[in-house]
């Protein structure tokens, strides 16, 4: 095995106070991820330990942390500049607790948005690229790219994991956005999968082998950065 059992932390946020945190490392880690989770679902969720595991084992340690309303119980999301401070105090933990580890950046959904923000508002510690499980680029049904704007600020490497059939993320938009970033950003897009990256029967494909396949991506695209 390339991973330890998670080691439960605390992060001081600021306004938001403090909330928890999990680090999973990976025995040979040549990066780590700072991962935030997404509206509906804390950082313990099965799709959080699942890639976060699946990551040690491909030598990528993982920080998933809790944002304040989430810590709170409160179904309501933070405001940006509470969730912006959450992803800062995340990252300078990660600084800390992975001293000469490169660090990446991201989340699912909300959480990757809330980091893409706070990147575009002032560069994150140590990081050095943004990675997004589904990034929202819209409400379900209703087509905008208006919360892409920030994006054109971002000067590290993005890459962007989306299943085709998302409902918050349709690709004749998120296309076009990605290909006109003038920063390198990679938008790797997952047959059939949802913006849960589940899948449906008649792909005769399963979750567990969608996942092999973003984290494969994922490993190599850092590797690529890190290069």
């Amino acid at each position: 095995m390339n991973a330890v059992h998670p080691e439960p932390l605390t992060i001081e946020t600021g306004n938001g106070g403090s909330v928890s945190a999990l680090l999973t490392r990976s025995t040979r880690a040549k990066a780590c991820f700072v991962f935030a989770h997404g509206a509906g679902a804390g950082m313990s969720h099965p799709f959080m330990a699942t890639v976060a595991a699946g990551l040690a084992e491909r030598n990528v340690t993982t920080l998933r942390y809790q944002f304040p309303y989430m810590e709170k119980g409160s179904k309501r999301p933070d405001t940006p500049t509470v969730a912006h401070a959450a992803v800062r105090a995340a990252a300078a933990a990660a600084a800390r607790c992975c001293p000469g580890l490169p660090l990446i950046a991201g989340g699912k959904s909300f959480g990757g948005r809330m980091t893409s923000q706070a990147q575009a508002a002032a560069p994150l510690e140590a990081v050095r690229g943004l990675v997004f499980f589904g990034f929202p680029l819209h409400a379900a049904g209703k087509r905008s790219i208006d919360r892409a704007k920030h994006l054109a600020d971002i000067h590290i490497p993005m890459l962007f994991l989306q299943g085709a059939r998302d409902s918050l993320a349709e690709l004749d938009l998120l296309e076009p956005v990605v290909k006109g970033l003038k920063h390198p950003a990679t938008l790797h897009v997952v047959k059939e999968a949802d913006h849960s990256f589940h899948v449906p029967a008649r792909s005769r494909r399963n979750d567990r082998e969608v996942t092999s396949e973003i984290l494969d991506t994922f490993a190599a695209w850092a590797s690529a950065i890190e290069g």
